[in-house]
C-alpha cells in the first residue's frame, strides 16, 4: 500500500514539475512589472517565491486528457481545441494561479500570518496597504490574462463567468470560516460547505474553465468541475487530519497547532457530537507551548471517538467520487494523472 502511494506520488510531483516550469518561465510575459514599481514587486511577489502550480497543472492535463494527446506533447499557448481551434491554454492556468496568489495575500492579512512558502508575507514584506492594493491587482490580472486565450468569445464569457463566480464562493467561504469563529455550533455539513467554498472553488475552476474554452460539452464541464471539487474538498479534510497526525518536523508547524488556535474541523465537529470536551483537549495557549505529550493524549481522544477516522473515510469517499468523474474523458496517461492527483492530495508525503 505504502509503495503504490509512494509511485502516485512520484507520478503526480514529475507531471507538476514539469508543467512548474512552464507556468514560472510564463510570469513575466502573463504579468510583466509595471509602474508603479512597488505595486508590481509586491504583486509578483509570491508567485515568484514559488508553489507547486498543481491548480495549473490540473487545467494542462484536463486539455491533453479532453484532446486525447501525449502529455506536454503540444504546446500550452497554441492548444487545439475539439472544434479544430486553438487557444492559449496556458493564459487560462496563469489566471487560475494569479487567482491563488491574490487569496493567499488576503488570507495572510486577515490571519496576521508571518510567512507564505517560506518566505515573509506580502503584508510583512511590504506593507498592509500595499499588500491589499497587491492582491486587488492580482485579482483585475486574472481576468485580464483569461480574455487573452483567444477562445471563441461564447467560451471566453463562459470562462470569465466560471472564474468570477468561483472568486464569489472563495470569499462567501472565507465569511463562513469567520462566521465559524464566533459559533458555539457548527454542524460537520457545514463546515464541508465552507470547505468547498474556500478552498475546492478554485480547483474547480481550475479543471472546468479548460474543457468550456475547448469547446466540450455541458456534461464534460460538470464532471469536471466537480471532480475538482470533490478532489479539493479531501484535500482540506487530509491537511486537518495531517495537523494531529505528523511530526512537528515533517509537517513544517507545530504538530497540533489546529486545537490550540481553535480552528474547528470535520474531527473537531465530530468529537463535539459525541461529546468530546474538544476546547479542554490542550491547555496551551500558543502552538509553541504544545508539547508532543499534550498532543498525544488529545489525539487519542479523538481516536477513541471515532474523530480522526471519520474524517479520513470522509476524504477517502470524496477521492472515490472524484475519480468517477473522470470517466467522460478519454482513458488516456492525462487521464490516468488526473486521477493520480486526487490520491496524491490525501496520500502526500511529508
Amino acid at each position: 500500500m505504502a509503495s503504490d502511494a509512494n509511485a502516485t506520488e512520484d507520478r503526480v510531483l514529475a507531471a507538476v514539475e514539469q508543467r512548474r516550469r512552464v507556468v514560472n518561465d510564463a510570469i513575466d510575459d502573463y504579468l510583466p512589472m509595471a509602474e508603479p514599481e512597488r505595486l508590481y514587486e509586491a504583486s509578483r511577489y509570491l508567485l515568484l517565491a514559488g508553489g507547486k502550480r498543481l491548480r495549473p497543472t490540473v487545467s494542462f492535463l484536463v486539455g491533453e486528457a479532453l484532446l486525447d494527446v501525449e502529455p506536454m506533447s503540444e504546446s500550452y499557448t497554441d492548444f487545439p481545441t475539439l472544434t479544430g481551434d486553438r487557444i492559449d491554454l496556458l493564459a487560462a492556468g496563469m489566471s487560475i494561479e494569479v487567482i491563488q496568489s491574490f487569496t493567499l495575500i488576503h488570507d495572510d492579512i486577515m490571519d496576521d500570518d508571518d510567512l507564505r512558502r517560506g518566505v515573509p508575507s506580502v503584508h510583512r514584506e511590504y506593507d498592509v496597504d500595499t499588500a491589499i492594493l497587491a492582491g486587488d491587482t492580482l485579482y483585475s490580472k486574472a481576468f485580464e490574462i483569461l480574455t487573452h486565450t483567444g477562445a471563441r468569445a461564447e467560451n471566453g464569457l463562459r470562462a470569465t463567468r466560471k472564474l468570477a463566480t468561483t472568486c464569489t464562493h472563495i470569499c462567501e467561504g472565507q465569511a463562513l470560516d469567520v462566521d465559524f469563529e464566533g459559533r458555539t455550533e457548527v454542524e460537520p455539513e457545514e463546515y464541508l460547505e465552507m470547505v468547498e467554498s474556500k478552498t475546492a472553488v478554485l480547483y474547480g475552476a481550475a479543471a472546468a474553465i479548460p474543457p468550456i474554452l475547448l469547446d466540450a460539452d455541458d456534461e464534460t464541464v460538470d464532471a469536471l468541475h466537480q471532480y475538482a471539487i470533490e478532489a479539493g474538498s479531501a484535500f482540506q479534510i487530509q491537511d486537518d487530519v495531517l495537523d494531529l497526525t505528523v511530526p512537528s518536523e515533517k509537517l513544517g508547524k507545530q504538530r497540533g497547532s489546529d486545537l490550540v488556535e481553535d480552528k474547528e474541523t470535520l474531527i473537531t465537529l465530530h468529537a463535539r457530537q459525541q461529546g468530546v470536551d474538544v476546547d479542554g483537549l490542550v491547555d496551551a495557549e500558543t502552538p509553541e507551548e504544545l508539547s508532543d505529550a499534550e498532543v498525544e493524549a488529545a489525539v487519542s481522544v479523538l481516536e477513541e471517538a471515532g474523530s480522526i477516522d471519520y474524517a479520513r473515510t470522509t476524504a477517502q469517499d470524496l477521492v472515490a467520487k472524484s475519480k468517477s468523474r473522470l470517466e467522460v474523458l478519454p482513458d488516456n496517461e492525462a487521464r490516468g494523472l488526473l486521477a493520480d492527483i486526487a490520491d496524491y492530495l490525501i496520500t502526500r508525503g511529508y
